[in-house]
């Protein structure tokens, strides 16, 4: 008897190490697949719809200068832009706009509170400038031009333009008075 339970004993203790040698013990992250980097990269099916990046329709930011902002100034569209202008213009620009941030005198970014942006520059310029970038600005619409990047979608481009010509200057004029109590 005291042999029998012995065998019983040692048998359950070596279940463990049978289970763990089974197919299904293997972790996720050892399983069959196609790890990142690894191999061809596999072709797109015809016919397919990317879902990043749109193209954009000028092929430069003078032929943009002319063209006419889609999205109409709302609520919502200056709230956006308001969002993404933090996001992604306040580093240059400032969160005010007026080149006050601790990198805009060095990099030379223009203060974009100013009667000459307000009034003489067209919105199509703006749109432009932020797609394709300028001497110092990195194009926020075209990967690889000016050292930039898709980050921003047509319409939210046109969202921080609208953002740019219809609230920047409130916001600015809060901020100053606010900074002055």
């Amino acid at each position: 008897m005291k042999k029998k339970a012995k065998i019983l004993v040692f048998t359950a203790a070596m279940m463990p190490a049978v289970v763990f040698a089974w197919p299904w013990s293997t972790d996720m992250m050892n399983q069959p697949s196609i790890k990142p980097q690894e191999g061809p990269p596999a072709l797109f099916p015809k016919r397919s719809i990317p879902v990043q990046g749109v193209p954009t329709k000028v092929k430069n930011r003078e032929e943009a200068e002319n063209l006419s902002n889609p999205v109409k100034v709302s609520k919502t569209s200056l709230k956006k832009g308001k969002d993404l202008f933090k996001i992604i213009c306040a580093a240059c620009h400032g969160l005010t706009g007026k080149a006050d941030s601790p990198v805009s005198s060095k990099i030379g970014a223009i203060d974009l509170t100013t009667e000459y942006v307000q009034d003489t520059l067209k919105e199509g310029w703006i749109y432009g400038t932020i797609t394709y970038g300028s001497a110092i600005m990195p194009a926020y619409g075209v990967p690889g031009a000016q050292g930039g990047s898709n980050d921003l979608s047509p319409t939210e481009r046109w969202h921080v333009v609208n953002y740019i010509k219809n609230q920047l200057v409130k916001d600015a004029t809060a901020a100053s008075v606010a900074s002055a109590k």
